[in-house]
């Protein structure tokens, strides 16, 4: 969570589940709750929940809070609301109302994007630090999302070297997948932002003859381990891919051992290197 000196928390690796993986058509039916119990009875490590798929936030949150407690799941939540609104001022009363949910939720982290961040913005950070600024959290994570304003490498290299500049270390939610969207290579950014990244949205890509789509790892065109070679292995990584099968569980269970493989395998790697090194 964001400390009143503004420093960054230390963070750990875990496998969380996006809960838009499993279908946002599926998702309204069933509720949050029914999916965060299928992510846990798979072995996940938490979830993360998605305001724009609460049906309703008043009786679904708490009711998830509690869930994720007595299983001891960690827990992100997700706000598609930017931060800065189209004309460059601070969007107060989206960040108030996130901050509030993910409290309410008990969750460690919030996650959204810098929406219209740009020159008009720079009357606004006194106002985001005091509203970041208490002991009980969540910490605000930075994804890089499929627009233009607030997903290409340029918009984002600004904000955090000018976020950076006002005290405000903010850590970086790393969607493998939208860089595609926006026409970025997603090596490119994890080169020059690996050292930012305090959560990984996983994601594979596929191209169809009009547009991206996100599918599992497995079927991906992106070199998807070269990127998570390039990123921290000891954050949390999400599911942020279609999660499908006649065993559900099962099927997710298989997905959650790639990543935790994966993970493994770099940081063992990267041991190896650190020894040959020293």
């Amino acid at each position: 969570m964001m400390r009143t000196d503004l420093t960054r928390p230390a963070r750990g690796f875990a496998v969380l589940i996006s809960l838009g993986a499993f279908g946002a058509s599926e998702v309204l039916r069933l509720g949050q709750l029914h999916f965060t119990r299928v992510a846990a009875a798979a072995g996940a490590d938490g979830v993360e929940v998605r305001e724009e798929l609460l049906r309703d936030a008043t009786t679904e949150l708490p009711q998830l809070a509690t869930e994720l407690a007595a299983r001891g799941l960690q827990a992100v939540y997700s706000c598609p609301t930017g931060l800065w609104r189209e004309g460059g001022t601070l969007d107060e009363a989206a960040l108030r109302s996130a901050l509030a949910a993910a409290r309410l939720l008990g969750a460690a982290c919030l996650k959204m994007s810098i929406g219209g961040f740009g020159p008009a913005s720079a009357d606004s950070w006194a106002l985001l630090k005091s509203l970041l600024q208490t002991p009980s959290g969540p910490e605000l994570l930075i994804e890089n999302d499929q627009t233009p304003e607030a997903g290409t490498l340029p918009a984002l290299q600004r904000f955090f070297a000018a976020a950076q500049a006002q005290g405000l270390p903010l850590a970086l939610t790393f969607d493998m997948g939208n860089w595609h969207w926006v026409g970025e290579c997603p090596q490119a950014a994890a080169q020059l932002l690996g050292g930012q990244v305090g959560y990984v949205h996983c994601k594979g890509v596929l191209r169809e003859p009009a547009r991206w789509v996100a599918v599992p790892l497995a079927q991906s065109q992106a070199p998807w381990r070269t990127v998570l070679g390039q990123l921290p292995a000891d954050v949390p990584w999400a599911i942020e891919y279609p999660l499908q099968g006649a065993d559900l569980i099962a099927s997710v269970r298989a997905e959650l051992a790639l990543l935790r493989r994966e993970a493994l395998r770099l940081r063992e790697a990267r041991a190896e290197r650190a020894h040959a090194l020293a």
